[in-house]
């Protein structure tokens, strides 16, 4: 009797540590701009990245569409997220979710802790110029939650008076950045917005030809490489749902500010590194005068 209650002590120590050396997964949900294959191949690395830094703990990337991402962090799917700032602020004010880090891009070989939004026409349309002559033209941006990609564009339009609901001939969301990059070289759309860098990032990948678009309400940022239309705000966060503890999340944050730019998790994801979480006040003032996000009223 007494070998028994041992052997099934042992067995409980034995099941109970190796549970310990395997805790998770740690679900990591990460905004799909680009569709969920894309959003594997860019992440999936640093959740690799991660379960091997941190002992006894794995980590999985899960893809998420725009409409999926509230959902899965108010369900607690989720333990961390990586979306646009501004869905971050909506997550912060809605759930009581925290920003523990901010990524640190690399593009043209520099590092950037900001982005912006790009307002575009064709070359060929002789009849917008500037922001004023989009009026009575048909738009298409991203997504309305998308923050580089309606959000900022939108707070310019609305700086200068202009409202898209009235003032366009006709406002839709292309659901992908390179959907309205698209659409608006081919003519479908007068006009459209998306986040700075993917332009640069078509070209690059021969999709299209810098040489055919006109930038609207171009503005210069200094030692910012690409071309802009908007104020720059903050990259994105990772962040945390209210329920992963602190302990889990110092180890996190430890890991990524330890990542190196030669390590394959940050080629991958095209980052530099990550730093401690910026201040995201000047998204949540946006949401604040646009009336959108967290201060939509629904």
């Amino acid at each position: 009797m007494k070998m028994k209650m041992l052997g099934v002590l042992i067995l409980t120590v034995f099941f109970g540590v190796s549970s310990c050396l395997a805790a998770g997964p740690y679900k990591i949900g990460v905004l799909a701009k680009r569709g969920p294959v894309k959003a594997l191949q860019q992440w999936k690395a640093t959740g690799e990245y991660l379960s091997g830094a941190i002992a006894g703990k794995d980590f999985e990337i899960v893809p998420l569409d725009f409409d999926a991402v509230n959902p899965a962090i108010e369900k607690g799917e989720v333990d961390f997220f990586l979306v646009n700032s501004s869905m971050f602020v909506t997550a912060k004010v809605k759930y009581g979710a925290s920003a523990v880090a901010t990524m640190v891009n690399s593009r043209q070989g520099k590092p950037l802790k900001s982005f912006g939004g790009v307002i575009l026409t064709s070359s060929e349309n002789d009849e917008i110029n500037s922001m004023a002559d989009l009026k009575g033209k048909k738009f298409m941006a991203v997504k309305k939650s998308s923050f580089g990609g309606w959000q900022m564009a939108y707070k310019e339009l609305a700086d200068i008076g202009i409202d898209p609901e009235k003032d366009f001939a006709e406002l839709n969301f292309g659901g992908k950045h390179d959907n309205v990059v698209l659409a608006v070289q081919n003519g479908v759309f007068d006009a459209g917005t998306v986040r700075t860098d993917t332009l640069e990032r078509m070209q690059s990948e021969g999709i299209v030809d810098m040489e055919d678009i006109k930038i609207i309400n171009k503005k210069e940022h200094a030692d910012f490489p690409f071309v802009c239309s908007t104020t720059l705000y903050p990259e994105w966060p990772l962040a945390k749902v209210k329920a992963t503890p602190d302990a889990l999340v110092k180890e996190v944050v430890e890991a990524l500010k330890k990542l190196k730019s030669s390590d394959a998790a940050a080629k991958s994801a095209k980052v530099i590194g990550w730093v401690d979480a910026l201040d995201y006040g000047p998204v949540e003032d946006l949401q604040k005068a646009l009336k959108v996000g967290a201060y939509s009223g629904k």
